[in-house]
């Protein structure tokens, strides 16, 4: 019973909450719970980047001056040399960034992580 009144009061106070506030908080409580997530970064229909075992992307906001959203977003992930969706041995956790030109796509690994 107490599940349906939380979940009643989430509701509630989600949609008075501005598009953006709820983007922060769906992505809070994704950061918990953690993701299993692929960035394949695409040109001309063919995959030419892939990080795996990636948590979340980030917008990067300015530092000074007003808090705008940067043209790039960024995170951390596993660079999938040979696009196999497996941690390989020299495969290692990285820094990226993809631009707002940059055609890309996040997704829930189809894989388990190991």
């Amino acid at each position: 019973m107490r599940f349906i009144f939380a979940a009643i009061g989430f509701l509630f106070l989600s949609t008075a909450c501005t598009q953006e506030t709820q983007n922060k908080l769906s992505r809070s409580i994704q950061n918990w719970t953690g993701t299993n997530g692929v960035v394949d970064v695409i040109d001309n229909g063919k995959v030419m980047y892939r990080w795996i075992q990636v948590d979340k992307l980030s917008t990067a906001v300015s530092t000074e001056g007003p808090k705008e959203a940067r043209a790039y977003r960024f995170g951390y992930g596993v660079m999938d040399l040979n696009q196999n969706f497996i941690v390989d041995e020299g495969e290692k956790k990285v820094y990226f960034e993809v631009g707002d030109f940059t055609t890309y796509v996040f997704y829930e690994s189809p894989f388990p992580a190991k």
